[in-house]
């Protein structure tokens, strides 16, 4: 897949949280509402993606099934993550 565009909107950061991304997948597929956190340690970022809590149990809104299109996604939000929080 080719990721044509990645937006982040910081937040006040919340237990982790720094902000939220979309982004465009091959000029035909939008995702949002991608959390945006630092690491545990401290070092570098980590995404979450949405879900949606049904009575006691949380719901993927959507991820990714492939392991490449996962990585895919996670490094152009690294690197938007990168400019934006610098």
């Amino acid at each position: 897949m080719n990721i044509k565009k990645v937006e982040i909107v910081p937040i006040k950061p919340r237990e982790g949280l720094i902000g939220f991304a979309s982004i465009v997948i091959g000029d035909c597929f939008y995702l949002s509402s991608i959390g945006v956190h630092t690491r545990l340690d401290g070092k570098g970022f980590r995404i979450t993606y949405p879900t949606k809590k049904v009575g006691d149990i949380n719901v993927a809104i959507f991820h990714p099934l492939e392991k490449e299109l996962s990585k895919e996604i996670e490094r152009a939000i690294f690197e938007k993550a990168a400019q934006v929080f610098a």
